[in-house]
C-alpha cells in the first residue's frame, strides 16, 4: 500500500480518546481501503514534544487532519483529494 494510502495516528498507550479513536477509524479503514500506523509518542521524545497534549492526532503525511476525537469529514475529504 503506497504512502499515500495511510494514516498515522499519534497515540499513547494509557489513553482511552486514543483507543477510541483507533476504533472509530477500523469502518473508514474498511471502506477507504487505507492503512493505520498507530505511533506511541511516549516512546519518540521528539514527537511527544511537538504533539504532547493534543494526542490522539490523526496525521496524513505531515498534514493533521483531526486531534482528540476523529473528523470523519475530514479523512473523507483527503482520500478525496488524494484520489
Amino acid at each position: 500500500m503506497s504512502a499515500e494510502r495511510k494514516l498515522t495516528v499519534l497515540s499513547r498507550e494509557w489513553c482511552h480518546l486514543c483507543h477510541d479513536l483507533v476504533d472509530a477509524l477500523a469502518p473508514l479503514r474498511q471502506e477507504l481501503d487505507f492503512a493505520i500506523e498507530v505511533v506511541d509518542v511516549d516512546a519518540f521524545p521528539e514527537l511527544e514534544a511537538l504533539w504532547s497534549e493534543k494526542v490522539p492526532v490523526v496525521l496524513a503525511g505531515n498534514i493533521e487532519l483531526c486531534h482528540y476525537f476523529l473528523d470523519e469529514a475530514a479523512v473523507r475529504a483527503h482520500f478525496q483529494r488524494i484520489g
